[in-house]
This record gives structure tokens, sequence and C-alpha cells, in this order.
């Protein structure tokens, strides 16, 4: 019993860690595509649910995928649809997984191990190594799996075993559970369907027993997506919401239709690894072409179920038209709503990191991370639509708001900037666990809500062109300045009391200084506008 254990065990770690190092390998030999694909390729329905299979086959993770379009949702940089779209293309993506593994190429595995080992050692350029490091994987994963087959072929003659798999049948709900259960365990849907292929490598599962264990293996690979979305915002619980939907309408469909499902799908092969396989494959293309046809009543249906106002933010810009560039006095009218936007979401990005900072709360981490691109790309936008706005005949009016307008971008851009490294502090501070007293805590939240009003009042001030609001702004600033340098000298006399942890006072004294910078930039757009006069 014990040598079962060890091979069962030891074959699905190397199956786990074969699959983590393929997909890691593709994802670093594809660099940043993956990402820049899953933000523009997502307009249609259809463009989706293709742009998800192609990105979960190159990471070889439908929860890999689905995590990275919550965090999307999360982010304003996808809608709901979008995400709906890519989350059912990952469960069709994922399934190609099981379709390799299912074919009796064993015989590759250590050959791949040996190339892959060899290219990742030795290969001349990172991008040859990455790809040794992804061949690399897929030998382990078909170790693993061998590992795995033979080492469960003595179950096969056990009174046990064979009543579990026979149960199965007669009580599909229960094979389905099972398998959820297991999936979940292992946050890998590849992985449980990888056990099953090993049964029916050893003539040791029925197909008619392995159909509720496939199923079930599609429900327990949404539990990663549903961790992914606690703490997360209205669309990206949505997105989570669909993907249990999508999931478990497939399988009551499959479950109504069980006899023509597994007729069909023996037709398709022999081999019971192979349909398996295509069990695997025709449920998940079966239900997005059921989904795809209702898509809109779907998509309703999720956000009837998650009610809710729905808060997005365009990703892009928004107010830069270039059919008004021949008009300079509206092109500069959008280029102020454009930096206002801008504004408002650094403004939420130093309130998220702030939170994340003072208590421990590490759910927006990736929120505003997010942000902070969007934010970089903005920047690039709108400093790319003012060079193209200064080609055009100007007055020097015209062209001084333009220097202005410029400067103000850098500030509101050196703001996301200051947010992501409080974001970083506070990372640091969860992960180190790193001890603050109460007094600590309190004169950190006093100055940020101070820095906060002399953001949000600089924010209307630009917004409204309103000169008495800026000199205010302006004349806070010294202010913040005398505070910050207060609260540093009573914090280093904490630390030389010894009644503060070194390691906590620095980070401390990082968080005053990123507030008072943010305020300094703050002051600087208040100045643009005094600069109008």
């Amino acid at each position: 019993m014990w040598g079962i254990i060890f091979s069962f065990v030891g074959g699905l770690g190397l199956f786990l860690f074969g699959i983590q190092m393929m997909s890691s390998g593709m994802q670093k030999a594809a660099g940043d595509k993956l990402r820049h694909i899953l933000e523009v390729l997502t307009s249609r329905p259809w463009m989706a649910v293709i742009t998800g299979i192609i990105v979960t086959f190159l990471v070889q993770s439908s929860s890999t995928t689905s995590v990275m379009v919550v965090g999307f949702v999360n982010a304003g940089i996808m809608s709901l649809a979008q995400a709906v779209g890519t989350i059912i293309g990952s469960n069709v993506g994922t399934t190609l997984t099981a379709q390799i593994i299912s074919f009796e190429i064993e015989f590759l595995a250590l050959p791949a191990i040996g190339l892959g080992a060899l290219l990742n050692f030795f290969g001349p350029r990172r991008f040859h190594k990455y790809v040794g490091q992804a061949i690399l994987g897929f030998g382990l994963l078909f170790l693993g799996l061998i590992t795995m087959s033979e080492g469960m072929l003595p179950l096969k003659d056990t009174g046990y075993f064979q009543q579990l798999i026979v149960s199965f049948i007669d009580y599909p709900l229960l094979g389905i559970l099972i398998a959820a259960l297991f999936t979940a365990l292992l946050q890998s849907s590849s992985a449980t369907t990888a056990v099953i292929i090993s049964l029916s490598l050893q003539d040791m599962i029925t197909f008619e027993a392995a159909v509720p264990l496939i199923l079930g293996t599609n429900l327990g690979t949404c539990i990663t997506v549903v961790f992914a979305s606690l703490g997360a915002n209205l669309a990206a619980r949505r997105a989570a919401v669909a993907h249990i939907f999508f999931n478990i309408f497939g399988i009551i469909l499959i479950l109504l239709l069980m006899q023509p499902f597994t007729y069909v799908i023996t037709e398709t092969a022999t081999a019971i690894p192979r349909q398996v396989a295509n069990a695997h494959t025709l449920f998940n293309v079966f239900n997005t072409l059921v989904v795809l046809v209702f898509f809109n009543h779907f998509v309703r249906l999720v956000k009837r179920v998650v009610p809710g106002e729905e808060k997005e933010i365009e990703r892009g810009s928004k107010y830069l038209d270039r059919r008004i560039l021949r008009t300079p006095e509206m092109a500069l009218g959008g280029v102020r709503q454009e930096i206002v936007r801008m504004a408002k979401i650094c403004r939420e990005m130093v309130e998220d990191a702030m939170e994340a900072f003072l208590k421990n709360d590490s759910r927006q981490m990736r929120h505003v991370l997010q942000m902070e691109d969007l934010i970089d790309g903005l920047e690039k936008e709108v400093n790319f639509y003012i060079a193209d706005l200064s080609q055009h005949s100007l007055t020097h009016h015209q062209s001084m708001t333009i220097s202005r307008l410029m400067s103000v971008t850098n500030d509101v851009e050196r703001i996301g900037d200051h947010a992501e490294n409080i974001l970083q502090l506070a990372e640091t501070k969860i992960e180190e666990k790193l001890p603050y007293s109460t007094e600590a805590l309190t004169e950190l939240r006093t100055m940020y809500e101070k820095v906060d009003l002399m953001l949000k009042d600089s924010i209307i001030a630009f917004q409204e062109e309103n000169l008495e609001m800026a000199r205010r702004v302006i004349k806070n600033d010294d202010e913040i300045d005398f505070m910050e340098k207060t609260l540093r000298q009573q914090h280093i006399k904490r630390i030389n009391e010894k009644k503060c942890y070194p390691v906590s006072g620095v980070a401390f004294l990082d968080v005053l200084s990123n507030l008072e910078r943010i305020a300094d930039h703050a002051t600087n757009m208040a100045e643009s506008v005094e600069g109008e006069y």
C-alpha cells in the first residue's frame, strides 16, 4: 500500500512540477505578448473565446488565465462581457493538455527531459533557455504520468477500488463531487485529468465511470477564480460567478444528455484514454457554443444574481479625440479632462495603497499595480496627443498651456509611482510581519488624510481652474512639510528609545517621504492653475 501511495504522490508531484515548469518557460518565451493579447483581442465574445483558448494553451493553466482576467476586470481594463468570453475560452484551452497526454507518447519523456535540460543549461540565448525549460517541463509531465499509472496498477485487483469505480456509474453526482474536491485541492484540472487518464491507461477505470470525474474537474477548477475574486470589485466577483455558472450549466446539460453524449464520445476513439480526453474537450466545446448562442442572456443572468452598480474604468484614453486637433482650444479641453481622469485614478491608488499598509490588507495590491500600468499608458497617450497638437497653429497662450499640461501630466504619473512605492512597503510590512505601535499608525493616517484632502482640492482646482482653491492647496504644502519633519523626528526618537523595531522605522519613514512627495506633486498641479492667471 505504501508503494502505491508513494508512486501516486511522487508521480503527481512530478506532473504538477512539470506542468508548472512548462507553463513558466512558455510564458517567459512569449514575454509580455500574452498580457497584451488579453487586453486587446477580446472586443467580441467569439474573439474573447479564441483568445482564452490561445492564452490558456500557452500558459498551460485555465486557472492562471482566469485569475489574470479577474485581475483585469478588477482594474477596469476588461468588461464583464470580455471576461466571460475569455474565461469560457480558457476552459476549452485547458483541455488541450489532456489531449496531449492521452496519446501514447510516453517514450518521449526521457528524450524531452534530456533535450530540455541541455537547452536550459547551455542555451546560447535567454529565449533558448526558456524553450528548454518548457520542453523539460513537458518531459517531467509525462514521467509523472508514467509513474502514477504504473504505481496505481495494484489497485486494479482490490475489491474496494472496483466497488468505488462502479459507484461512479450508479451515482454520477458522487464522482462529480470527488473530482471537484480533488481538483479544488490541487487547483489544477489538468492534474486531476492526468490521474483519470493514468487509471485508464491501465484499464482500471471504464469510460462510463470516467465521465462524472471529468465533469467534476471542470467544477473544481472554479475555486482558484473564486479565491482571486475575494475582496475584488463587483465586476470581478461577477466574472468568478460566471465561471461557476458556465460549468454548472454544462454539467446539468451533460447529465440530461448522458446517453447521447457518451455514445458520441465512444465513436470518436477506441482507446479509453483518448475517449476521456475527447469527453473533456467536447464537454467544454459544447458548453461554450451553447453559452455563445445565449451570451447576452447569460451575462444578464450573472448581473441579476450578483446585483449592484458596476464601476468600470475605461482602458485607454477617453477624451483625446484626434478629430478635433485642428481646433486647439477644444483639444486642450480634452487633454485637461484626461489629466483629471488620471489624477482621480491616482488618488484611488494612493487610498488603496495606504489601506494596504495601515490594515495589512493585501486584497487591492493587484488592483493598484494594474492601475499603475494604466496610468503609465495614459501618460504616453497624452504626451503623444500633445505632441501632435503642437504641430498645429497655436497662439502664445495655447503654447504656454500645452507646456503646463505636460508638466501636470508628469506630476500625476509621479503620484501613481509614489502609490506603487507605498504598496511595496505595505507588501514588505505584511510579509515580514513588521510591528507598529498604534501611535505610529495613527500618525501615518493623520498625514495621509491631510495629503488626500490636498490632492482632492488640487484636482478640483485644476479641473475648474479655481484660483482660490489652488492657492489654498499651495499654502497647505508648508503644513505638510512641517508635519513630515515633525513626525520623522518623533519616530527617530522612538527608534533611539527602542520603542520601535528599526526595520519598521525605516518603512515608516519611507511612507512619510512618499506622502510628502505626493503633496508636492499636488502643489505643482495647483501652481499650474495659478500660472494661468
